[in-house]
């Protein structure tokens, strides 16, 4: 909650029922006294959960005595206050988890070793880090000093100049595939960078007085990741040092990279081309941490610069009222009416999730569906995750409309139209292909798919189009056609697959015969087969559904 004006009056809400006999702090709850005088409020819900307080919910909360009735709260907190008003801010304090209801209280986040944080967020506590902060902070305190930080953004300068410089050897890099060995030293660099990063995030919440209270694993919409519990941040008074908070952990990845493509300068070979695939692969993953449209550290730099809580979650509630007024009517209160591009915000909010999952498709899409029943079984949790997230969001919709006051036969009509339009979607064509690898031995030249491709498309004369596999980008090398030859079952090395180089290492698959045998100069890479187009409808059927049971 933000801090009102001082001449603001406190908002009415319509009187309410249910409230507690007695009205006191939930068991757990704490109001956090401030650092210094300009420091903003914060209490501390049961859960562990922080939450600003605005100078009047701070004085309803210094008078929760368990004695008072909301009669007399508004009585003591003066003229300003109505028993409506009073009412209507314990409701809110409720939904905070701030005031006794006599229901469990929760267990505190991050007591447990495994935590589930909703949506779809799983946390695995691996150390509890104010204690070793405590101790590392006369180190810390030189590393974030500001002839320190200088410094590094003079590396960060020079890792950018580096790769501009080395232009050609980084295309070459991304271009082509790596050696087991050097592909997972990158993997595991990349590892222990993520965690650099959070450990940065935690080094400059203790640099300026806060205590980072957990440190480890995460599944982030099913991606590994590395975590670190910095809520204490909210009690910083000092919204610039929030800030710094919030991009210590980019700074932190953008040194990293810097490191790798100076030193890049000096190593030549797969060694070389693997810093560099390093150094462009976590300086894009740095750059996109400051994209403010979903919960990455660019969100909570501008949550702290703008110093409005929940600005996400309130922008996105403003943006969907938006959209409830223009399709079902009716009247609405804005969240944010003080955020002037907070509908524009939240609709990106509420956008750019699809499209983030939509972009790492387009990358990653060959080789998922290279991997068969098990990449066909990761795009349909993928799918069951989108599809209860629009459920979601429907029904929220629909819930800020009806609370509107809108007519009911408007929502069916409009709610009945909206979903006949997602459903004539599926009728839209679509390309359709058939992605796996080819293998060319002996001069014989076949396309390498999982066993459960669809073979029966893969028609006599389906052009084929070859290209050499990068770690992160590809090459095209030709365009033949399917054979006249059956399929028939086989192994093919991993690399024909997977973007490593040549390796021992062989796995099953359906061997199709490619005709004519161009030459390409390579023995292993991607192929695709162009089937044309289906109906949305049946091309995520054979794509992913139809794959378990080939």
């Amino acid at each position: 909650m933000s801090r009102p004006g001082r001449s603001a009056p406190v908002a009415v809400a319509e009187p309410q029922t249910g409230l507690p006999r007695t009205l006191r702090l939930a068991e757990g709850a704490e109001l956090l006294e401030r650092d210094t005088e300009d420091a903003v409020c914060v209490a501390r819900a049961p859960d562990g959960r922080y939450v600003r307080v605005a100078a009047d919910m701070e004085r309803l909360l210094r008078a929760l005595d368990g004695r008072r009735t909301a009669a007399d709260l508004a009585r003591e907190l003066g003229p300003r206050w109505t028993v409506e008003a009073v009412e209507a801010a314990l409701f809110r304090l409720i939904a905070m988890r701030l005031l006794e209801t006599g229901a469990k209280p929760p267990r505190p986040r991050g007591s447990k070793l495994v935590t589930f944080v909703p949506p779809l967020t799983v946390q695995l506590t691996v150390l509890r880090p104010e204690r070793l902060f405590a101790r590392l902070r006369p180190v810390i305190a030189v590393l974030l000093s500001r002839y320190a930080v200088a410094a590094a953004l003079v590396v960060v300068l020079g890792g950018l100049v580096a790769l501009v410089v080395q232009g050609a050897r980084v295309h070459d890099a991304l271009g082509h595939p790596l050696p087991v060995a050097v592909l997972l030293a990158v993997a595991a660099a990349s590892f222990v960078t993520s965690a650099l990063h959070e450990f940065g995030h935690g080094a400059a919440l203790a640099h300026h007085g806060g205590r980072p209270s957990r440190l480890g694993m995460m599944l982030f919409y099913l991606s590994p990741a590395f975590f670190c519990d910095v809520t204490d941040g909210w009690r910083l008074g000092d919204r610039t040092a929030r800030v710094r908070v919030a991009l210590a952990g980019i700074l932190v990845q953008l040194v990293v990279a810097a490191v790798a493509a100076l030193a890049a300068l000096a190593v030549p070979g797969p060694w070389g081309s693997a810093l560099l695939v390093l150094a462009v692969t976590t300086t894009v993953t740095g750059l996109m941490n400051l994209i403010p449209f979903v919960k990455l550290d660019g969100y909570i730099a501008l949550m702290s610069h703008v110093d409005v809580p929940f600005l996400r979650e309130r922008s996105m509630t403003d943006a969907r009222r938006s959209v409830a007024r223009v399709l079902y009517g009716g009247r609405y209160e804005r969240e944010l009416p003080q955020v002037t591009w907070a509908v524009p915000f939240g609709l990106a909010s509420l956008v750019f999730p699809a499209v983030l999952v939509l972009a790492a498709l387009r990358i990653w899409f060959p080789i998922i569906l290279g991997l068969g029943i098990l990449g066909a079984a990761v795009v349909i949790s993928g799918l069951a995750v989108a599809a209860r997230f629009a459920v979601r969001a429907t029904g929220r919709l629909l819930v800020e409309a009806r609370a509107a006051g809108t007519s009911a036969l408007r929502r069916r009509v409009v709610t009945t139209l909206v979903v006949a339009l997602g459903c004539a979607t599926l009728l839209v064509p679509v390309p359709y292909t058939v992605a796996g690898g080819f293998e060319q031995d002996d001069g014989h030249l076949s396309f390498v798919v999982a066993q459960s491709a669809d073979l029966d498309a893969l028609a006599p004369g389906t052009p084929v189009t070859l290209a050499r596999r990068g770690v992160v980008t590809s090459t095209e090398l030709g365009t033949t056609a399917v054979g006249s030859e059956a399929p028939r079952d086989g192994t093919a090395p991993l690399a024909a697959l997977l973007p490593v180089a040549a390796s021992a290492a062989q796995v099953p698959v359906v061997l199709v015969p490619l005709e004519p045998e161009i030459e390409t100069g390579e023995s292993v890479g991607s192929a695709v087969a162009d089937l044309g187009t289906r109906r949305l409808g049946t091309w995520l059927y054979l794509n992913y559904f139809a794959q378990l049971w080939r």
